[in-house]
């Protein structure tokens, strides 16, 4: 028996579990492993390059993992999936196929139909990359009923027993520490950097490939990051020691000096299977036990890990493939070309969206509160949002981009998500960063020509959807602040934001 293993390039795992299951069928020297980089599938959007980079450096490392550990390897650089298959067939022609459920609904689909497409027996084993392949929170929910995270991150984490005591109460009183999370950095902050690794030579190989093949964001040089599972485990342990005790406090800040600040830079490694969320949530639990981080700054860190990440590919599932239809606010303006340059007069967005497109991250708060809140405002066509972040991002997939962005971002589900819309004036921004000190616009000026861009295109945003609104209970607060506009400002806040969108190109 001839057994082949179809490993995806987002499916890096230790030990995968289509790779286990078929050598309890074929002898080692009867499977053989195929790993393919699809160029057609990178050539789809302008994706970052170090992401590029990234995922195909990663994938030669694990296949020369594979080949230490006596596996045969067939890797392929293909123009389509279909011809790799093809080539692949009529070389091995194997008695079956392995392969493990994909992440995203294309690639799910894709390997679903692949007995019918190639004529072979296939089998199609679970995908063990989340928790919720292993536990459901909440099974067989009614397809209209609004899930909310905190109901769901409960269960999962009692389910896991992650900072749970033995009655079964969290650790600390509470379930959620975000209160304690909300600092702005200090001045004088020196958050340390993340340790960097440098490129070997199938790193710099792929790094020229990039160059010469693909027209995407940003560059290939400076390339810094983790492409092994050692490597990846390196960069989670720096996390630990150096970043992690001061995490929480600081979760919200944002700043135009430090791009990471204490944040873990750990997702794109997580999505690519290179790191394991449980065992990252563990080793956090136990940097608390040990007495070596706060309970606010390792809850907030497990919250994003198996709380949302875990939430937001629930979601994903639940609710694909009408997400992509989704537009609540019947928004249907194109993404300015800032986005693609960087060029804008407004610093907070000129600082996210000119290290995004450099290196390819930027961390939660400036995604939602400076790029998502903007577009959210402006009215950008929710799909065009999505795909500039599934372009900008290393860490970016669908499966995490699609809600993130249409259903947390833009609100742009109607609410199947997130609780409320996350919208914020110039107030917030000055608030959590250092943004608005350099700027040309004044972040306290609602109107006229020096006004902060962010501020009349808030009101304007709440004087348009005002009705919307008054039916979410969360929105109260900001639907007060109505009572401080009269009718002249109501008008100059229009008169504004439409000439300010009427402008933007």
């Amino acid at each position: 028996m001839v057994a082949s293993v179809w490993l995806l390039g987002d499916q890096l795992l230790p030990r995968h579990p289509a790779l286990v299951q078929a050598e309890e069928q074929a002898s080692r020297e009867h499977l053989v492993v195929l790993i393919v980089e699809n160029e057609s599938h990178a050539r789809r959007l302008p994706y970052q390059r170090k992401k590029l980079v990234l995922l195909f450096s990663a994938m030669r490392h694990y296949a020369e993992r594979l080949r230490s550990l006596g596996y045969q390897v067939d890797y392929r650089v293909s123009v389509n999936v279909n011809t790799a298959f093809k080539e692949h067939i009529q070389i091995y022609k194997p008695d079956t196929f392995y392969t493990m459920a994909a992440s995203e609904f294309r690639g799910r689909s894709y390997q679903l139909n692949l007995p019918h497409r190639f004529n072979v027996p296939v089998k199609f084993l679970p995908n063990t990359q989340f928790l919720t392949g292993r536990f459901d929170p909440i099974p067989d929910p009614h397809p209209d009923k609004r899930i909310r995270q905190e109901q769901f991150y409960r269960k999962i984490r009692q389910h896991f027993d992650l900072l749970i005591e033995a009655d079964g109460k969290p650790v600390g009183g509470k379930w959620n520490f975000d209160k304690s999370n909300r600092r702005n950095l200090p001045k004088n902050a020196k958050p340390p950097p993340p340790i960097s690794f440098t490129p070997d030579e199938i790193t710099m190989a792929v790094m020229d490939e990039v160059d010469q093949t693909y027209q995407g964001l940003g560059e290939t040089s400076g390339f810094d990051l983790a492409v092994t599972h050692d490597q990846a485990n390196l960069a989670a342990k720096d996390f630990f020691d150096n970043r992690l005790p001061e995490f929480g406090a600081y979760e919200d800040a944002m700043s135009s000096l430090y791009g990471t600040i204490y944040h873990s830079r750990l997702s794109a490694y997580i999505n690519l299977g290179l790191l394991d969320p449980l065992e990252l949530a563990t080793e956090a639990q136990n940097r608390f036990r040990t007495g070596h981080a706060p309970i606010n700054s390792v809850e907030g860190f497990i919250r994003q890990l198996i709380g949302w990440r875990e939430f937001i590919y629930w979601q994903y599932w639940r609710l694909m493939p009408e997400l992509h239809k989704s537009n609540y606010w019947q928004a249907n303006r194109q993404l300015p070309s800032m986005f693609w340059d960087g060029d804008t007069q407004i610093n907070c967005l000129n600082h996210v969206i000119r290290r995004a497109l450099y290196s390819g991250y930027t961390h939660h708060i400036e995604r939602l509160m400076i790029v998502s809140n903007f577009c959210l405002l402006a009215g950008i066509e929710p799909m065009a949002v999505n795909d500039w972040f599934l372009s900008a991002y290393i860490d970016s997939y669908e499966w995490v981009m699609l809600p993130n962005v249409i259903g947390m971002g833009l609100y742009a589900d109607g609410g199947m998500i997130a609780t409320k819309p996350y919208i914020a004036s110039a107030n917030y921004i000055n608030k959590m960063s250092d943004y608005c000190g350099s700027c040309g616009f004044d972040h306290k000026l609602r109107i006229g020509e020096k006004a902060c861009p962010f501020n009349y295109l808030y009101w304007n945003f709440i004087l348009e959807h005002e009705e919307s609104l008054r039916t979410n209970p969360r929105m109260v607060r900001n639907l007060l602040g109505l009572k401080h506009l009269d009718h002249k400002q109501r008008s100059q806040v229009k008169e504004n934001a439409h000439q300010f969108l009427d402008n933007m190109k």
